[in-house]
């Protein structure tokens, strides 16, 4: 009993919400391909290369924003769903859209969003992920979206486990191309997941260090991350220290990586499972960590939310992300015009598509675009202190 065996094949896709008569082909590409592809060519996607990922508008071009994180993330899932036997094509367009419905500013421009928007069903970035591929990302003549395949949809919606009681977002897309939002996803997508996990906990270490908001002494109160880096000194004696943490980097990804493939397949074998339906009915999560490195994860997280995430510098800027976020919101309400002639002239006259169709144009947004339109309305002097070198 193989993991492979229960790996997403494409020529049994559940197909696309919309059928595609007459459509030119372009190249030898099968149902996953083609959604990979189309996500890489998507605007929303582009967009990414302006949106924060931990440091909301960084001066340095070394760090991480979303674009560059969704990158490292689809290279760790295509490493494990290749050892596994998944598909890896799959794996990869997950992995590279899961971000893609973020607003400007992260997770304090999504707050922002969910505040405004609270009496109409509010905002999360997943049911925007959704959203954006399926209903506002429209490049083809003949239908809105981009027209993913039901495996892709699925896994994007369900890529953290069965949603049982969706948003506005999500339940408007399974209306009308039912997930089968209650039951788990397939094996890429729990890859997908955890991938993701592995990309941040790791890379958000290296920026953090890189921008002096941690040091090596936090870092080395954590047994998980004290261990690896006790490792590295012992194999490179005398390396300068920046090296050391870089390698340390790597080395922890590279056992966060080994440790989901052999839990992964353990899973798999006591589960008996054998395809990637009886993957969706298991009634638990296959594809993940074992049960020790699990606990120490969720200590590495709690360690960076405190000193990391939830850094007096990094509160500053999300209190500036939250004012710009609202008051845009507020200025859009009041006059819609501010949005431009495109959005204005398409503003729906229910007060709930209104206010849906506002949360669309502000969560497009990148962070730059989003501080130049903010100093445009409210003057240069206006934009907050800790976002005014953006």
């Amino acid at each position: 009993m193989t993991v492979a065996a229960c790996a997403s094949n494409p020529a049994q896709s559940r197909g696309r919400r919309h059928e595609e008569p007459g459509r030119v082909v372009r190249g030898p590409r099968d149902a996953f391909q083609r959604d990979r592809d189309r996500i890489i060519h998507s605007i929303a996607f582009r967009r990414l290369r302006h949106k924060t990922q931990v440091f909301v508008a960084p001066d340095g071009d070394h760090y991480r924003v979303r674009l560059t994180h969704s990158i490292e993330v689809a290279q760790i899932g295509r490493g494990i769903a290749r050892a596994l036997g998944l598909n890896e094509d799959l794996t990869e367009a997950l992995c590279l859209a899961h971000d893609i419905g973020h607003p400007p500013f992260g997770h304090a421009g999504e707050d922002a969003l969910k505040a405004a928007m609270a009496g109409h069903g509010g905002f999360d970035h997943n049911g925007h992920t959704l959203r954006t591929l399926a209903q506002l990302e429209c490049p083809y003549p003949r239908f809105d979206g981009l027209n993913l395949s039901w495996e892709t949809l699925e896994g994007l919606a369900k890529h953290n486990g069965p949603v049982r009681r969706p948003g506005w977002a999500l339940a408007e897309i399974d209306a009308e191309f039912p997930l089968d939002l209650t039951s788990h996803a397939s094996l890429e997508a729990q890859v997908a997941a955890v991938a993701d996990d592995i990309a941040y906990d790791n890379h958000d270490i290296d920026d953090g260090l890189r921008a002096g908001l941690l040091t090596l002494d936090q870092l080395m109160g954590q047994p998980f991350v004290a261990a690896n880096y006790r490792a590295v000194e012992g194999r490179f004696p005398g390396a300068p220290r920046d090296r050391l943490l870089r390698e340390l980097v790597r080395d922890q990804i590279g056992v966060m990586v080994n440790d989901v493939i052999a839990a992964t397949e353990a899973n798999v074998a006591a589960a008996g499972v054998v395809s990637v339906g009886e993957v969706r009915t298991a009634g638990r999560t296959l594809g993940d960590f074992s049960d020790e490195l699990a606990r120490q994860e969720r200590d590495l997280k709690r360690f960076m939310y405190a000193n990391l995430y939830h850094h007096p510098v990094q509160m500053a800027a999300a209190a500036g992300a939250d004012q710009i976020v609202s008051r845009l919101f507020e200025a859009y309400a009041n006059a819609p015009r501010l949005m431009g002639e495109d959005w204005a002239s398409r503003l729906p006259d229910d007060e709930s598509a209104m206010v849906r169709h506002i949360g669309d144009y502000i969560a497009g947004m990148t962070d730059r675009f989003a501080i130049d339109r903010f100093a445009e309305i409210f003057g240069r002097d206006a934009v907050p202190e800790a976002l005014a070198h953006a």
